[in-house]
Order: C-alpha cells, then structure tokens, then sequence
C-alpha cells in the first residue's frame, strides 16, 4: 500500500544527549540497541556532528508484514511449472516478468526502468551449440604406441564446452598446455603465464594457489573464480580454455556443470576496449584430465603440486587436442524488474539509494528430459525463488511504513544471474541511478528454508560497515554474526552483489546461520550438502511444503532493519580499510560524500 507522508524534519545531533532525544531508527524494544550502536559507531568514525535525523517512524510497523507464511506463499508461486524455469529469454521470462510487474504496482513502487516502465533492456547474445556435432578428440590414452591417435571424448560426461563467438562454427586445432591456477597477479608476486601460450589450449585449475599468507589464505580470491581464468586466458591470447573439475574444490558435483553448461549460453557485448573471449571455453573432468596428463607422461597429483610454486611455468602437454562445435546464434533481450519507493518529499537526500537485490532467473526447461518423460523444469525454488519473495516482502515492508524514509529504496530482481551475473553486471555499467549515490546494495540469493538459528552468516564477514548495522538488527534477539563456513569456495564472488561491489558500492550477503535452534550441531552442514548434492541446479529443486520458513522470517526481518538504518543516518556505510573495493568507492566519491 502506499504510505502515509509525514514531514521530514530534521535534528543535529552533536552530543550524546541530543542523540539520544533523537529517535532516527524506529520504536519499540529495538531503538535504543540501535541508537547505542549509532552513537559507537559515529563516535569512532568521528562523524557525530554530521549524524542528522528524522521524525519517529516505527519501523516495526513494516517489520511486522514480513511472515514466515508470505515469504513460503511467493516462493511456491514463482516456482511453479507455470514459469517454466523462469529461464531468461526462454517462455517462463514473460510470466515471470508479468508477475513481478503486477506485483511491483500493487506495492506502490515507482517505475524506473525503460521507457517509464518497470523492466531494463539487457541486450545479450545468445549461444546454443548443437549437441549432435560437438566434438573433443585427443591423443589416445592407451598405448603409449597409439600416442600419435586421436580419440573422442564424451560431450557431457568426460567435458564440456561452449563458444561466446558470434559464428556458427568453431573449428580449433592447438597445443595443450597445462598453466596451473591460471593467475596473473601483481598484487600477490604471482605469475602462471611466464611462457607465451597464446594460440594454445589451456588448461587451468580451479581456485586460488594453495600458499600461505597469498590470495586470501582460506578465503577464495576472485582469481580463484572460473570466470577470471576464463577472462586471463583470452587476456593472454589462448585459443580455448579448459578448467579441471574438482568437486570439493569447485563446490559443487560434475552434474551441475552438465547441466549449467550445455544449453543456450548467454554474454553481454562484448566491449571493444577488452579482449575477445577465447575461441571455446570449458570443463573437462577430473578422470578425463588425469588420463591426458598420464598421456603426456605425466602424472596429474604432481603436476597440481608444481603449480602451487610461484616459480612455476607453463607445461606443454607434448600433444593437440581438436575441438569442433557448431552454434546456432540469437540476439535477444532479457530484463532487469526495477522499482523504487522514494523518499520523505522534504528529504534533502532524496537522490541517495539503498539497494535490495535479488535474482529472478534460473536454469529453464530441459526439453531432453521432458522428451524422455522426466522432469525437465529446473524450478529454481530455493534458487533463486525464495530470494524474490524476499525482495517483494521487503518492498511491502517499507511500503507500509506510515512514512516514507529520508533516503529512497531500489529493488532490483536481476536477471542472467547463472549466466555469469550478467543481469548485474549490465545494471552497473548502465544504471538507473547514480551509483555514486548508491549508499549500499543489499543481496539476497537463497533464504533460510531450515529453521530458526542462533545467528545469521554473512558472506565476506569483515568486508564492510554493513556487518556493524546488521550486528545491531540481531543482537536484541540475541543472535550473532557467523562467517562464511565455506571461504574456499569463494561464494563472496558468486551472487549479484560482486558487480556492485567491483564499482564500489558497499556489499552485504548475508546466508542462512549454522547454528539452529533444537539441532544437532552439523545440521547446517547436514541440509547444505544435501541441497548441493541433491538440488542444487537439478529439476529437483522445486518447493518443499515441510520447509520451515521461520527463519528466514528473522532473517529478513533483519535485512529490513538494515536497510531502514541506512536510509534514516547520515553516516555512510564504508568498505573496511585494506579491502580490494575501498579504492573504487573513494575515486568515484567527493570527500564531503563519505
């Protein structure tokens, strides 16, 4: 519904009394936890005599819509057969978009997108490569006398590859050359491409080196992502990439690769100041890369152990590989759903954003399956459908606040997000609002379907000031902060939040806690590896009515009141010093705007 305008008057608050007679961030029991974490926070940064306010507004009003029931109610409607997938530019893209429209105006949210209306063009190319003719040969792996005979590698089981290049067949023919990690790094003294490799086929591991005190220890860099080795090979002139597959390492099975990988592939135009993609790109298994290096004579533990050495160099496999594919090539547009609700009219930072963020695509419909009488719909429920139904309960939530907040809100239901975070990614570079007047982005990707916790995960735990305000939501109910159980699988670079966080604009991922009330204590560990194993990227992902959506009733309820906050203060959420995006926001902001 549309909110009751009030007046905005603000209050300078100068010292601790004056703060306190300043009721900025809502009524009830959860005030004075946040003006006291307000007053610390603006003592420390030195900044209390900027800290302006305005008139009550009980924030627990718009708290209170956001229900377990709800959040359960959306998830099961977007997930539905009827939205097919929601697979962008495939049939569920019209409904879904059609739905997230309606109830975008049912919210009271203003249109921001293009042509006055709710929906952002994302022009990209679309790639499907015929499965009937790809093919993979390489040298015979057995005998060593057959060496100099190819052989056909299975499409979907020993590989998979695909081609961004806008032709209808691609045809290469070049050495193989096993490049470690594939990093280029001058931050770290850390160099695999001390030998030229261009025209080669690279093959790359998954992940950062395994060296202490370099790429973040534990935590997973973005150079251990498999978007950046992709990107560093055609930076280095390759002619095709392959990245080892490695389940541990890359954090899911082989399955979710045939299954992410082997339909319509998805890229933003290319710009013209960056290099092309690499001819293909692709995963080859982890048995399939062991029998190749045994064919060279070379033994995959071993050659995964020199890699791990900054002195390493590039190691030619002795031998070609042949990689022909055909594509069958569509220019189309999909959409990003973007509506805003302004601010208090008398705002003096009406033009400053908050924004919440959540992906409305998944993987579509598997018409080889549907064929063979299985299930063919990847329903996405958990992924990403729950997210979505916490965007749409956030925007009702600030909608139903009696008056509107001093800052203005922006929700944004991304698409392409399993294509590389392409929804995203184009929003930056083109966005609806300044981005230098984007106070934070606030990401969901997957809700606490699970249960109530003790605490509440926040991916990149120590990034940003972001962690200090969403502390200051939990910790009346006696909740706490956890970081990411899983750093190494680098899921910080993973969701829709990284492009923003590339630009600058401070980032906030929060997850599902580990910790669950009346649970043995590897519960989390339990449901995690069940979902990745089970549902993660699979048609079996599809809404669970035994799903307990309680928790994630906290949850959001939490990311509510951090967003409340961010829009009420005048101090600024800020990347953490020494943080690899501190540099991007300070060069892209005036000294009187931070």
């Amino acid at each position: 519904m549309t909110p009751v305008m009030r007046a905005f008057t603000p209050c300078a608050a100068t010292d601790p009394g004056q703060i306190r007679r300043c009721r900025t961030l809502g009524a009830g029991n959860r005030s004075t936890g946040w003006r006291l974490f307000l007053l610390a926070l603006v003592i420390a940064v030195g900044l209390a005599p900027q800290l302006g306010c305005a008139v009550t507004i009980d924030s627990t009003v718009g708290e209170a819509t956001i229900t377990a029931a709800d959040l359960a109610r959306r998830t099961q409607e977007l997930s539905g057969d009827e939205f097919a997938g929601r697979g962008p530019a495939g049939r569920g893209e019209p409904v879904t978009l059609e739905y997230l429209e309606a109830e975008y105006r049912r919210l009271g949210l203003d249109p921001v997108g293009d042509d006055g209306t709710y929906l952002q063009r994302v022009p990209v190319n679309g790639i499907t490569l015929d499965p009937e003719t790809v093919r993979m040969e390489v040298p015979s792996s057995t005998p060593a006398a057959r060496r100099g005979e190819l052989e056909p590698l299975s499409f979907g089981e020993d590989y998979v590859v695909w081609s961004l290049h806008e032709e209808a067949a691609i045809d290469v023919t070049a050495p193989l050359v096993f490049v470690g990690y594939g990093v280029d790094a001058s931050n770290e003294s850390w160099n695999d491409f001390k030998t030229d490799v261009r025209g080669a086929i690279v093959v790359i591991l998954v992940n950062d080196p395994p060296v202490a005190g370099k790429f973040g220890d534990a935590a997973m860099t973005y150079y251990g992502r498999w978007t950046y080795k992709y990107e560093e090979a055609a930076r280095q002139g390759a002619a095709g990439a392959l990245i080892i597959h490695e389940t541990e390492a890359a954090g899911y099975g082989w399955q979710v690769v045939r299954s992410s990988w082997t339909g319509e592939q998805f890229s933003l135009p290319s710009p013209t100041d960056q290099p092309a993609p690499t001819r293909f790109e692709g995963w080859i298994s982890q048995r399939t890369a062991a029998e190749l290096f045994s064919s060279a004579g070379m033994n995959l533990a071993d050659m995964v152990a020199s890699a791990s050495s900054p002195d390493f160099a590039p190691v030619p496999l002795g031998f070609a590989a042949t990689v022909h594919l055909d594509n069958q090539i569509r220019r189309i547009n999909s959409h990003n759903v973007v509506g805003k609700l302004g601010s208090a009219s008398e705002s003096e930072v009406d033009d400053e954003y908050v924004v919440y963020s959540a992906h409305w695509d998944h993987l579509g419909e598997d018409t080889d399956l549907a064929d063979a009488g299985e299930d063919g719909i990847y329903n996405g429920a958990f992924d990403n459908a729950s997210g979505v139904a916490a965007l749409l309960e956030l925007a009702e939530a600030f909608g139903a606040l009696e008056a509107r907040t001093r800052r203005s809100h922006l929700f944004i239901a991304t698409t392409l997000e399993e294509q590389g975070l392409l929804g995203a990614q184009y929003y930056t570079s083109h966005p609806l609002v300044p981005l230098e007047k984007t106070l934070a982005v606030i990401n969901i990707d997957g809700i606490n379907v699970w249960g109530r916790t003790e605490d509440v995960t926040v991916v990149g735990l120590g990034n940003s000031t972001l962690d200090d305000i969403l502390l200051a939501a939990i910790e009346p109910d006696g909740r706490s902060l956890t970081p990411d159980p899983e750093p190494e699988k680098g899921f910080f670079y993973r969701s829709d939040h990284f492009p923003f966080a590339k630009v600058g604009v401070p980032a906030l991922y929060a997850d599902a806690g580990v910790h669950f009330i009346g649970q043995p204590e590897n519960y989390s560990e339990l449901v995690r590896e069940q979902y990745n194993l089970l549902n993660y990227h699979q048609p079996s992902d599809e809404f669970d009515p035994t799903w307990d959506f309680s928790g994630a009733e906290q949850d959001i309820r939490a990311l509510f009141q951090v967003g409340f906050a961010i829009a009420q203060t005048d101090v600024w959420p800020t990347w953490r010093p020494g943080n690899e995006f501190k540099a991007a926001r300070e060069s892209s902001l005036e000294p009187s705007e931070h």
